[in-house]
């Protein structure tokens, strides 16, 4: 829901429920210039810092592909997560605010696994107001033609975008 937080979703280094409440009130989702919604700091967010996890259904490609697409109007956009496993999570069916985190070429947060779980961390330190971004990395096993990189075009506006959502294939 945009404009809150889902509770309970952000992490803290003591894992206490008092800490938790307090971190979950830490990010929200408003309103994106980059696309759709995005994720803002609402507080201090420090580099290295454990803020959120990506949740959803687990799942096996052939039901991923089976509910694909989510959005017929938007085919190419999803809330598929690959894991390392070959599962997948579905942040459509369960999933928490991490879903409308943005892509960014030149992005101040990563995802990171462990166990079968995503974690997005901050890669720096991200100030109340700015919107989280991680590389999305996108792999497809076609041939990057003109056309596919345009379908999944990058809006991030950094000065090093590659202006693609698609990882590099070298």
């Amino acid at each position: 829901m945009p404009g809150t937080s889902d509770e309970g979703e952000s992490a803290s280094p003591s894992g206490s429920p008092a800490a938790r409440a307090s971190a979950s009130a830490r990010i929200q989702v408003r309103a994106s210039g980059v696309h759709g919604r995005g994720v803002y700091a609402v507080a201090e967010l420090t580099a290295g810092e454990r803020l959120i996890e990506y949740r959803g259904e687990r799942i096996d490609w052939d039901e991923a592909l089976r509910r694909h697409p989510h959005d017929p109007a938007q085919p190419d956009h999803t809330f598929f997560f690959h894991l390392e496993d070959g599962r997948v999570i579905d942040a459509a069916v369960g999933g928490n605010s991490a879903r409308w985190i943005n892509h960014a070429c030149a992005p101040n947060c990563e995802a990171r696994e462990a166990d079968g779980r995503v974690f997005i961390h901050a890669l720096t330190d991200i100030s109340p107001g700015e919107e989280l971004f991680y590389d999305y990395g996108l792999v497809i096993d076609e041939r990057y033609t003109a056309k596919l990189k345009k379908r999944f075009e990058c809006r991030c506006g950094s000065p090093s975008c590659r202006g693609t959502m698609l990882a590099p294939k070298r």
